[in-house]
């Protein structure tokens, strides 16, 4: 069972596991969207698309009954946590309190509600349990707060289950993945009405201190955003892959170019040159 399959890596990700055969119920923010019709078209009668809105408990729940009466007494092999937003990458000061909230209700607070609903499907099978977490959510990274935050609390939730979990035999990991064109970023519609509250949001001093100039070049810093990302997303889903079938799955992945490299530094050498860096 994987989340945020409409688009980008659990788009990918639900038609790769269903070409090797596997069973799938792929949840979809919206069953009658077009990422949805294009997993009906394209996949096998094995893929299953499910109405799935992670910040939405009824739903999760229906979710949890639909699969359960398909897989009956085998359980669940595995649940991937996908679903996630990106915000409106902004300094922090200049963040509105609701992309705070927003990143946190459906990167972690969303997850965390299909990990603790699924489990028990999870413990018939001594299953696996992935986490989509990001390289902002193991470092900091400059304009990603919101977003960085709530990853990194998924990592630290996926750290914490991993070592509570295995007690049932049930292994959790947490995927890093680098920059990859996955459509997180969001429309140019969503992204006017983001920088439309964040603008009126900012108080006359703050806007004095950062300047019109640096303010429009937020706007320009997202349209580039997917120029520095890369469209083959075959990593992340190896990466899932391996967590999913490997005998010892890692604790953590770090997919993509820059990933590991860049954690290793934050871990390893003083935080100044990690600033600096």
């Amino acid at each position: 069972m994987l989340s945020g399959s409409d688009t980008g890596i659990g788009h990918a990700l639900a038609k790769h596991l269903d070409s090797l055969g596997f069973v799938v119920f792929a949840g979809v923010l919206n069953k009658d969207g077009p990422g949805a019709e294009e997993l009906r078209r394209a996949c096998s009668q094995r893929l299953s698309v499910l109405q799935l809105d992670i910040t939405n408990t009824t739903q999760v729940q229906e979710a949890y009954l639909t699969v359960s009466e398909k897989v009956q007494n085998a359980g669940l092999w595995g649940v991937v946590n996908n679903a996630g937003i990106l915000g409106f990458p902004a300094d922090g000061e200049l963040l509105p309190m609701s992309t705070y909230r927003h990143c946190m209700e459906v990167n972690f607070f969303g997850a965390v509600q299909v990990c603790k609903t699924f489990l028990p499907l999870l413990r018939k099978s001594q299953g696996r349990l992935v986490n989509m977490s990001s390289m902002a959510g193991g470092i900091p990274l400059p304009r990603c707060a919101a977003y960085g935050a709530s990853k990194a609390a998924l990592s630290m939730f996926s750290g914490v289950m991993r070592q509570e979990l295995s007690k049932w035999g049930i292994k959790v990991m947490a995927i890093h993945p680098s920059g990859f064109r996955t459509g997180i970023e969001g429309t140019a519609e969503q992204w006017s009405k983001q920088e439309k509250e964040l603008m009126e949001n900012l108080p006359a001093g703050t806007r004095q201190a950062y300047g019109e100039e640096y303010l429009l070049g937020l706007r320009n810093y997202l349209l580039q955003l997917p120029s520095y990302c890369a469209p083959d997303l075959s990593p992340v889903l190896g990466a899932v892959l391996h967590a999913l079938l490997a005998r010892r799955p890692q604790g953590l992945y770090t997919p993509g170019k820059g990933a590991y490299i860049l954690l290793c530094i934050f871990c390893c050498f003083p935080l100044w040159f990690y600033d600096f860096f």
